[in-house]
């Protein structure tokens, strides 16, 4: 099956807690929507983002390949501490919430 041609929008993103003690690492094809929802779960939510108050955008890496975009998310969540902090420095010095900042 061929793939559609066209601009494709994926991308991977991390986020953490107001405190920046918790990451978490995601894949989405709608950045804005999907920060929303991790901003207003759902009522008595168990999800990770949810318990853990984690919807602070810090980091975000876009790909026009869902295949991979999805290969990246899960080589991110296989790091240490130590390499996504290095990796979010890289991108966002101050750690800044980016959310705001999502088209």
């Amino acid at each position: 099956m061929q793939k559609t041609l066209g601009t494709h929008n994926y991308y991977v993103y991390i986020l953490t807690n107001r405190t920046k003690t918790v990451l978490y690492t995601g894949f989405t094809n709608e950045l804005k929507n999907r920060l929303h929802y991790h901003q207003n779960p759902e009522p008595h939510s168990k999800a990770f983002t949810a318990k853990y108050k984690c919807w602070h955008l810090v980091y975000w890496e876009h790909y026009q390949d869902a295949e991979t975009g999805i290969d990246r998310e899960k080589e991110i969540k296989g790091w240490i501490r130590a390499k996504k902090d290095s990796l979010i420095s890289e991108f966002n010095p101050d750690w800044k919430f980016l959310n705001d900042e999502i088209d």
